[in-house]
């Protein structure tokens, strides 16, 4: 039995308030700004605009990534000690609306940097950005956990989440590649969309720091604060139905980055229009404005876990015929890509309201270790997913020959190149979504969660 077992069975079955849920869910559009923007144009800017080898601005995006690792389980065990010294995680949030600043640097390169140095600047404040996003990430991930609600209540919440997180990556994902001019991009074409980006950002999560604030206040629960550093580490992996969700959603993680890391290239070099760039965000994003209430409808009817395998198959099967390319017919890709946009909102909605699953059914067993402890792992995890995606793509260009240029330039491209824009925008991610469904088929816990939180 766990400890939120021996709780009155009013203690979870309280509903949240529309309008508190509301200012929560503010907070993840600029979320999504940050883990769509970089994930999108990062690798490309780096290539294409400032002449960066895709060798070495793979290596740009995924060396910062070790930084993410090491703390975010003691940015969580630092949420879990403000939780217990002040009954809140404010501080961290308020510290972590600091992040628009990283991320208008991170577009914003001096003119006279190109090729190593040029990538070490991008590095420097994805570094900073990264570390910001976590001091605001893992509070706000640990919320579902730190209210008395239960199994179907903790996944509405995250329904309201996932909403706005995708209209944050659609508005983002369709603004800043015109933002930067299109077709035209230039350096001052990136600064200028980092600056209007960054603006958005800080408003919608000052918004969402009000919003956690007011859900706080009508259904908070104090959890005690547990282990630090790698201790938290182990005792979470030691829990076994969190080490198998937590595998599968970095195979997740992995593979959405990595299509959204290959969307410019796609768009470019094998289907030949640069301008498809928004046609294929939009396609991809656009479906789980619509299909996210569906995802929950489900969830309630066989459960997160099998919601969750479906959602995994189906990416993996639009994937496929993504590899094809021209030859299956602009409607039929785009359609794909739609089909991945089906799937990617049940990827986004169940892992998250599964993670307090985990953490309500290990409370009485991992020593004490509070929620921030948990979703510091889970947000390292979900930062190695974002590097290591672009990583992939960029090692599938590098290994074709792939040719980077600067702004204006347009270098004719091996075939082999080619071949690898279309491979690893198709066949990678369906291999890799495989992986994590396989892996997700481990984590056993949903039937008694259903039933007993």
């Amino acid at each position: 039995m766990t400890g939120l077992d021996r709780r009155p069975a009013a203690a979870t079955d309280a509903t949240l308030p529309r309008g508190p849920l509301a200012g929560f869910a503010a907070g993840s559009l600029g979320m999504g700004v940050w883990v769509t923007v970089p994930g999108l144009l990062l690798l490309y800017f780096l290539t294409d605009v400032l002449a960066v080898g895709p060798w070495l601005a793979g290596l740009a995006l995924l060396l910062p990534k070790i930084a993410d690792v090491l703390l975010h389980p003691w940015v969580g065990h630092r949420a879990d000690v403000e939780q217990t010294r002040r009954g809140d995680r404010r501080r961290l949030l308020l510290l972590g609306c600091a992040l628009p600043v990283a991320f208008a640097a991170l577009f914003a390169v001096p003119g006279g940097l190109t090729g190593a140095p040029a990538a070490a600047w991008v590095a420097v404040f994805f570094i900073a950005g990264n570390l910001l996003f976590a001091a605001y990430q893992v509070p706000y991930l640990a919320t579902p956990a730190d209210l008395r609600i239960g199994y179907h209540e903790r996944t509405r919440l995250m329904a309201f989440r996932m909403v706005v997180l995708t209209l944050g990556i659609l508005v983002s994902g369709l603004l800043a590649p015109l933002l930067t001019g299109g077709d035209a991009a230039t350096r001052g074409g990136y600064q200028r969309m980092g600056v209007i980006l960054a603006v958005g950002m800080l408003v919608a999560m000052l918004v969402g720091v009000a919003g956690i604030a007011r859900l706080r206040g009508s259904a908070a629960d104090r959890t005690p604060a547990g282990h630090g550093g790698w201790r938290a580490l182990r005792v979470a992996l030691r829990d076994a139905q969190f080490r198998w969700l937590v595998a599968a959603y970095l195979a997740m993680s992995t593979t959405t980055h990595l299509v959204l890391a290959g969307v410019p290239y796609y768009a470019e070099y094998e289907l030949r229009a640069p301008g498809l760039t928004t046609v294929l965000v939009a396609a991809f994003v656009a479906p789980a404005l619509l299909v996210t209430p569906l995802w929950l409808v489900m969830a309630r009817r066989v459960g997160k876990q099998r919601a969750l395998l479906g959602a995994q198959g189906a990416f993996a099967v639009g994937s496929l015929v993504l590899a094809v390319g021209r030859p299956a017919g602009l409607p039929v890709l785009i359609a794909a890509v739609a089909v991945l946009g089906v799937a990617f909102a049940g990827m986004q909605l169940l892992p998250f309201s599964m993670l307090p699953d985990v953490i309500r059914a290990a409370s009485s067993d991992a020593g004490g270790t509070g929620a921030g402890t948990y979703t510091g792992v889970w947000t390292a995890t979900e930062a190695t997913g974002a590097a290591l995606g672009p990583y992939a793509y960029a090692l599938c260009l590098a290994v074709g020959g792939f040719v980077a240029s600067t702004a204006g330039e347009s270098p004719v491209q091996p075939d082999a190149a080619l071949a690898a824009v279309r491979y690893g925008f198709g066949l990678l991610p369906a291999v890799a979504m495989l992986a994590a469904l396989l892996l997700q088929r481990r984590y056993t816990l949903d039937a008694t969660a259903r039933t007993t939180t």
